[in-house]
């Protein structure tokens, strides 16, 4: 599995598109079995099209730097949103 470093050094690269729109990505965590978790922030937290973001934007491109990785999550999906209900 890849450091923390060289994940972070490929978010890097990825971040100035995700600030461009207000948004922002946290590394969580790289775990043993292939899995990244990381938070999507700012205007990508909760975003319509945040699924797209990380999976066909940031997913893809770790995937293609790190080929040992096989999942990136957004820790956020897995809270449930009340709306306020």
């Amino acid at each position: 599995m890849p450091s923390r470093e060289e994940i972070e050094k490929v978010l890097d690269e990825i971040r100035p598109a995700l600030r461009f729109d207000g948004g922002d990505v946290e590394l969580v965590d790289v775990q043993e079995d292939g899995t990244v978790l990381v938070r999507l922030v700012g205007a990508c937290s909760g975003c319509g099209m945040s699924v797209l973001t990380l999976k066909a934007g940031i997913e893809r491109v770790l995937k293609q730097r790190f080929p040992q990785i096989k999942e990136v999550k957004d820790v956020n999906m897995d809270i449930p949103t009340t709306f306020g209900f």
